[in-house]
C-alpha cells in the first residue's frame, strides 16, 4: 500500500524560485517514499520515489497560501500551521494530518500513526514529506519510534533494534485497522429531494397529513448548515427537535420517499453531538432496526438499500454504538445478505464495507461466533461472479484480517479459503492479487 500526501493549505518556508526544475527528477531517489518538490510552471509539485518501479510518482501540487495567521487551517476547532490531506489508498477516506512548525515532526508522525491505526513503517515517509514541505532542511533524524503516550520504543523495519533477527511475515493489506465511513454528501440534492417529496404529499389529499410545514423545512436547512461546518464539529450542537423531526419522517413517510432522510441520518451519525442524540432513540425505540426491516422488505428500492447500508456502516465511527452493533449483528447482516449479489455496484461496495467494519470490531471484541458469521458472508462475496473488484477487495481484506488476528483461521481453511486466495492472486487487479497473497501466507502459517 502506498501512502500519498498532498498539501491543500498554506505551506510556509518554500519559495518557488528556490525549487529545482523537472530535471531534478532525472536523479534517482535513495529510499522508497523519499519526497522531492520541483517547480512546474508557476507551481510546486511533490513527487515520491517508487523504489520498486525506480521512478518518481507524482503526489500532488503544493499550494502556498497567505501568511495571515487568521487564515491558518483549522482542524477540529484548532488552528495549525499546516493541515496535510493524506491518501492511504485502498479506497479509504482521506485522513487529516495537522502540524505546527514548533513541533518535532517525528513526534507528530508517531502520535498520528497510532491515532489512525496505520503501519509504523510509514513514519519516515511522513516525516520527510513534512520536512520537505515546511522548509526544515536541518533536522536530526530519529530512527526509533517512541510511543508518544508511554515513551517506550517499538521496532521499525530498517531501524536499529535490540530485538533478535526473527523472520516475520510481511502483509500488504492485512490486518485492517480502523473503520471505513462514507463521509461525503450532496446536501443540496438531499434538501431538494426532501422538498420535492413533501410537495408530492401536499398535493395528495390522502397523505397531506404526512407533509412538513415551512418551519419543518427550515429545520432541515439548519441541520445541513451544522453538518457542512466540519471545522466546528467539536463544539456545534443539534437541537433535540432536529433529531426528532428526522425520526418522525423515518417512521411515517412512505418507504419510497425515505432515502434522502436516511442519507441525512448517515451524515448526522458522523457528527459527535448528532451521534449521541440519536443513540438514545436507537436504543429505546429500535428505530434503526425498524428502518432496516422496512427498506429491505421485498422488493427493496436500491436507493433505500444504498443509503441505509451506508448509514449503518457510519455507526462504526463512534464507539458508543459498538454494543448496539454487536447485539444486532445477526439481524443486520441477515437483512442485507442479498446485497452480495446486487446488480448495483455501489450497493455491493457498501455491503462489503459493512462486512469489513464488522470484521475489525469483532476481532477487537474477540467474538468468535460473530467472526464466523462475517467470515461466511465475506467468503460468499469473494467468490461471487458478479462482484466488482473494489467490493471483492474489501471482502478479501475482511477474510484476511479475521484469519490473521481473529479466531477463525481454521474455519476459513475448512471453507477452502486457499482456493479463494489462489484465484485472487491470479487477478489482473494488483491489489486483489496482493491481498490474495496475504491470505495465502496466513493460511500456510503454523
Amino acid at each position: 500500500m502506498f501512502i500519498s500526501l498532498c498539501i491543500r493549505k498554506r505551506v510556509g518556508g518554500l519559495k518557488l524560485e528556490d525549487l529545482p526544475g523537472l530535471d531534478a527528477l532525472k536523479t534517482p531517489g535513495t529510499s522508497d517514499g523519499q519526497t522531492k518538490v520541483v517547480r512546474e510552471g508557476d507551481n510546486g509539485v511533490a513527487y515520491a520515489w517508487n523504489m520498486r518501479e525506480q521512478k518518481w510518482d507524482k503526489i500532488g501540487e503544493v499550494v502556498d497560501g497567505p501568511d495571515d495567521s487568521t487564515k491558518r487551517p483549522v482542524l477540529d476547532g484548532i488552528q495549525y500551521d499546516h493541515v496535510f490531506d493524506v491518501d492511504i489508498g485502498d479506497g479509504e477516506p482521506m485522513r487529516k494530518l495537522p502540524y505546527n512548525r514548533s513541533e518535532n515532526p517525528y513526534d507528530v508522525a508517531d502520535k498520528w500513526l497510532l491515532k489512525e491505526n496505520l503501519p509504523l513503517s510509514y513514519r519516515q515517509q511522513i516525516v520527510e514529506f513534512i520536512l520537505q514541505n515546511t522548509g526544515q532542511k536541518d533536522f536530526t533524524p530519529d530512527p526509533l519510534f517512541r510511543d508518544p503516550y508511554t515513551g517506550s520504543s517499538a521496532y521499525i523495519p530498517g531501524a536499529p533494534s535490540k530485538l533478535p533477527d526473527v523472520s516475520k511475515p510481511s502483509y500488504k493489506h492485512i490486518p485492517k485497522k480502523g473503520m471505513l465511513v462514507f463521509d461525503t454528501a450532496q446536501f443540496d440534492g438531499i434538501l431538494k429531494k426532501i422538498s420535492e417529496f413533501n410537495n408530492g404529499l401536499l398535493s395528495d389529499q390522502e397523505k397531506q397529513y404526512l407533509s412538513l410545514n415551512e418551519s419543518d423545512i427550515s429545520r432541515f436547512g439548519a441541520i445541513v448548515k451544522v453538518l457542512k461546518d466540519t471545522s466546528h464539529y467539536h463544539s456545534s450542537r443539534f437541537d433535540d427537535v432536529d433529531v426528532e423531526l428526522m425520526l418522525k419522517l423515518l417512521k411515517t413517510w412512505p418507504v419510497t420517499m425515505l432515502f434522502p432522510v436516511v442519507d441525512l441520518m448517515r451524515m448526522i451519525v458522523l457528527h459527535p453531538d448528532g451521534a449521541g442524540k440519536l443513540l438514545q432513540h436507537v436504543k429505546d425505540e429500535d428505530i434503526v432496526i425498524e428502518l432496516i426491516k422496512k427498506v429491505t422488505a421485498s422488493p427493496p428500492l436500491p436507493a433505500n438499500l444504498l443509503t441505509s447500508l451506508r448509514a449503518v456502516t457510519n455507526l462504526f465511527k463512534s464507539s458508543i454504538y459498538n454494543e448496539w452493533l454487536l447485539i444486532h449483528r445477526a439481524e443486520i447482516l441477515d437483512a442485507y445478505s442479498s446485497c452480495c449479489s446486487s446488480s448495483n455496484k455501489n450497493v455491493q461496495l457498501s455491503y462489503a464495507t459493512l462486512l469489513l467494519n464488522y470484521a475489525v470490531l469483532l476481532v477487537e471484541k474477540k467474538d468468535e461466533e460473530g467472526q464466523s458469521h462475517v467470515l461466511s458472508a465475506a467468503l460468499e462475496m469473494a467468490e461471487g461472479e458478479t462482484v466488482d473488484s473494489d467490493s471483492r477487495f474489501r471482502a478479501l481484506v475482511a477474510i484476511g484480517s479475521l484469519m490473521l488476528d481473529g479466531l477463525v483461521r481454521r474455519v476459513a481453511l475448512d471453507f477452502d479459503v486457499l482456493n479463494i486466495a489462489k484465484a485472487a492472486k491470479a487477478s489482473k487487479d494488483a491489489k486483489i492479487a496482493e491481498v490474495g497473497a496475504d491470505i495465502e501466507l496466513v493460511a500456510k502459517q503454523n
